[in-house]
């Protein structure tokens, strides 16, 4: 279970400023019920000061999600656009007390939901809307100027770190080199693409990346399993195909293809970019 601070919980059991707003001066939408999250807010503003006089909003999400959009129109409300345009995500985090570093993206969606509300109040296309970019995760719907966004303003630098912000790299995981690949342009460290060059190669013994493979489990991924009822066990390497067998509520979860996803990200960054999970049964 994540750990939440006492102000996401007051947020969440006590969410201030929900529903449809009938008057509504402008309204910003974002995410879709087919990734999981979406967020409608609404905004009342004077037109004379531009101040917002009044938010509410309607989410489908997580507990982050509805409590992010809570803590957003309070801190909106009584500002000028302009000034509320200055929120970053992190903002938006930091006045909950800090959100689980999974559940980021939650923050981000609250900022984007903002801003298009005012690109439809200044009669505006809505930022997502004028981004050309190329869709990089198929699973999510997320672009690499998206991606590009969230690392240039977080300073990310890992994938694990884009998907806990942008939710990018979170299904499939067939877009993680995609999005290694913007890491490195936005770092500065563009690498040739050729297949022998594209990512430093570690000369490791099958004993070495074994007994890595192993901390790396036990260090970085367990513990945050286990907080949730579950668990992973090595079973097995066979060149860089890593088998594990997930344990406890891991093993009946809907998301255990997630689960599988995220850890073979955290191998590849940790121990060895070609590594590949596979889930058995033992």
């Amino acid at each position: 279970m994540w750990e939440y601070t006492e102000k996401v919980k007051d947020h969440f059991f006590n969410p201030r400023n929900v529903g449809a707003m009938s008057d509504a001066d402008a309204v910003g939408e974002v995410g879709s019920l087919a990734c999981g999250d979406a967020l409608k807010l609404f905004l009342k503003v004077d037109p004379e000061t531009e101040k917002i006089v009044d938010a509410s909003f309607q989410t489908f999400g997580c507990g982050s999600a509805i409590a992010s959009s809570s803590a957003l129109t309070e801190m909106i409300k009584g500002k000028t656009i302009e000034e509320a345009l200055k929120i970053t995500n992190q903002d938006i985090a930091n006045y909950l007390g800090g959100l689980p570093k999974e559940k980021m993206h939650c923050s981000v969606m609250g900022r984007d939901a903002f801003h298009a509300a005012v690109a439809c109040y200044r009669g505006e296309k809505a930022p997502q809307e004028q981004a050309e970019g190329e869709l990089v995760c198929e699973c999510f719907g997320v672009t690499d100027e998206q991606i590009r966004r969230a690392i240039r303003e977080n300073n990310l630098s890992t994938v694990q770190e884009v998907t806990d912000y942008t939710k990018a790299g979170g299904g499939c995981g067939l877009c993680h080199d995609k999005i290694e690949r913007i890491i490195a342009e936005i770092k500065g460290e563009i690498r040739s693409l050729e297949p022998d060059r594209a990512r430093p190669r570690k000369v490791m013994t099958n004993i070495q990346k074994i007994a890595k493979i192993q901390e790396v489990l036990d260090k970085e991924i367990r513990p945050s399993l286990q907080q949730d009822g579950g668990d992973v066990e090595l079973i097995d390497l066979e060149g860089d195909v890593v088998k594990v067998a997930l344990r406890g509520l891991c093993t009946s979860c809907p998301s255990s293809a997630l689960t599988k996803s995220g850890i073979e990200s955290k191998l590849r960054e940790l121990v060895y970019p070609d590594l590949v999970v596979r889930e058995v049964d033992e």
